[in-house]
């Protein structure tokens, strides 16, 4: 295994084939855990409402639902998929985006999400090389993809996701690989209590509730891996890339300004572009202000 690492290091056409097929895999993988994490969820709170009601469950027992069970299989005919059409991408390829056996369509979403996986994952790896710093970036980069659509799909950043993710930005700061501990508990209290501040006020203002506390959680990772300064910059990355993409989607739905659109999306791109970019954007933008 030391020999792998070693060989990865002193080969850069090596360590991107190995991010690029691990990182398709973790495509797939990914997609498992935007489908099924939601459903795993609202089957916890179902049931947990249920118990602090004290209503009787005279439901049958539900079959065990998790990340690793039941097997993948066609959600249209049950039927089970064979692990050689599985394979991330080129399986989708070769069923022509159909099941194989009831012929519905498959969502070209999958494999685009492992297509985009890979992507991203190997400019990463570009970047940063075979480094500590480049595994933290690339699980960030993992873990923003899967939180991404899953508040596309059910407005939902969950806390099994942000919370494990906090944790590992603070404890890379604990070794060395971002900014100092101090600077990044300050980072991720000031991004959690910012928008925390933003959605009182809002909330005490109109009565409504303008984000999630899911929302809180994403900046405070970006705050505790960047530091309270880069918090500014992710904010109004993402309202601006938010009020546009949004005030778009809603004129092609045909959807009133009213309705609710997740913010969690254009934080995690916006944090993420900070992540990479963030000097040249600050750089950018107060330059743009002064001209």
């Amino acid at each position: 295994m030391l020999d792998v690492f070693v060989l990865m290091q002193a080969q850069t056409w090596f360590f991107l084939l190995c991010v690029g097929l691990i990182s398709l895999c973790i495509g797939s993988f990914l997609n498992v855990v935007i489908y099924r994490l939601p459903v795993m969820l609202h089957k916890q709170w179902r049931n947990e409402c249920k118990l602090i009601l004290s209503e009787s469950n005279d439901e049958p027992q539900a079959e065990i639902f998790n990340l690793a069970v039941p097997g993948s299989h066609c959600p249209s005919c049950n039927t089970k998929i064979k692990f050689w059409q599985n394979i991330p991408l080129i399986s989708w390829l070769l069923l022509r985006g159909k099941c194989a056996k009831c012929k519905t369509a498959i969502s070209v979403r999958y494999p685009l999400v492992e297509l985009g996986t890979a992507l991203v994952s190997l400019f990463i790896a570009l970047r940063f090389g075979a480094t500590p710093q480049c595994l933290l970036y690339l699980i960030l980069t993992w873990a923003l993809i899967a939180l991404i659509f899953i508040d596309i799909d059910h407005m939902l950043l969950p806390d099994q996701i942000t919370l494990p993710l906090l944790w590992l930005v603070l404890l890379a700061s604990v070794q060395g690989l971002t900014i100092s501990p101090k600077e990044a508990i300050i980072g991720a209290a000031v991004g959690y209590l910012s928008l925390w501040s933003v959605y009182w006020l809002f909330k005490l203002a109109t009565g409504k509730e303008g984000m999630g506390y899911g929302d809180f959680k994403l900046l405070a990772i970006f705050g505790a891996l960047l530091g309270w300064q880069a918090i500014l910059t992710i904010v109004l990355l993402s309202s601006v890339v938010g009020a546009i993409i949004g005030s778009i989607q809603l004129a092609i739905q045909g959807k009133d300004k009213s309705t609710p659109i997740p913010f969690g999306p254009y934080l995690a791109i916006a944090g993420w572009l900070t992540m990479l970019y963030g000097d040249f954007i600050e750089s950018w933008y107060f330059n743009l202000i002064l001209a």
